[in-house]
């Protein structure tokens, strides 16, 4: 695996590996990779010729009071994982040679980012939409791997590619869970052994209105309403159903939805969503009501 930091050094990289003809697939990432991450990297190895993944901890997309200074860092850790995965170029830049002096562009996606994270954490899908179509221009993929945990985020992304017309694919990939329902997050770092416990509760709340929905319940309300039997006693920022194409509220689920949630605990600000749809529901999800483990 051939590891860069430097502008020059990921052109010359591309140059020399990417032969006429060659698939480029790319895992953006902002490092401290679990499991989650390398189902990505699996995917994207299955896919291309060749693997790209970036370790970039995106200033823009972090608000003033937010986890900026204190994100989970472990380059060597992340380095190691990478080669474990067969990833052929690991990019790791600094600040200032993704956002050179006279940097002076921001790319907004409307509509898509009004509502769930894009209400509570303004200006954050404007750093993630700036970052990725820089890093799309330097890297020049063809295919792009995100997880759906980030499922606002993939919506978003998917729009600005299409509004653009960059010539990359953007691929969502499945949620992967703990073997107990907790969502694979590098901030699951941050929780103590009592507020780890308390976050289950989200992928249970998930989990109840997934198996309503798959025994035929169809009323958003009901839905919902199943779901914060789970959540008394959280931090509940959002929990929202909405239609996975628009992201817009739904009344009835007549097509695919996505059931999302915010919370925090303690500091810690979580999220989870659970995709709703006849031919794709998350059974995984339903079986944590039986005990079982995933």
């Amino acid at each position: 695996m051939i590891r860069v930091s430097s502008r020059l050094e990921l052109d010359e990289s591309l140059a020399r590996l990417r032969a006429p003809g060659t698939r480029l697939a790319f895992v953006p990432t902002m490092g401290y990779l679990h499991e989650g991450h390398a189902s990505l990297i699996r995917l994207a190895r299955q896919a291309a010729d060749l693997v790209v993944v970036s370790i970039f901890v995106n200033p823009k997309q972090f608000g003033p009071n937010e986890d900026l200074d204190r994100y989970p860092r472990d380059l060597e850790r992340d380095h190691a994982l990478c080669e474990r995965e067969g990833v052929d170029l690991l990019f790791t830049p600094t600040p200032d040679g993704v956002y050179p002096p006279g940097f002076a562009t921001s790319v907004t996606v409307s509509g898509l980012t009004d509502s769930l994270c894009g209400a509570s954490r303004p200006g954050h899908f404007a750093g993630v939409t700036t970052v990725l179509a820089r890093l799309f221009g330097m890297i020049r993929p063809d295919l792009v791997y995100l997880g759906q945990k980030d499922f606002q985020q993939w919506r978003v992304v998917a729009r600005m590619v299409e509004d653009l017309a960059m010539p990359v694919t953007v691929v969502r990939a499945p949620l992967v869970r703990e073997a107990d329902g907790l969502a694979l997050s590098s901030r699951n770092t941050y929780l103590s052994e009592e507020d780890r416990t308390r976050a289950l509760a989200l992928s249970r709340a998930l989990a109840q209105a997934m198996r309503a929905y798959l025994a035929g319940e169809r009323s958003a309300e009901r839905l919902l309403s199943l779901s914060r039997t789970e959540l008394d006693g959280l931090d509940l920022e959002y929990l929202e159903l909405r239609d996975a194409d628009t992201l817009m509220p739904v009344a009835t689920l007549d097509a695919p939805a996505v059931l999302a949630l915010a919370a925090k605990l303690g500091k810690t600000r979580l999220i989870d969503n659970a995709l709703l749809a006849p031919d794709s529901p998350d059974r995984g999800l339903s079986r944590l009501l039986e005990g079982a483990a995933l």
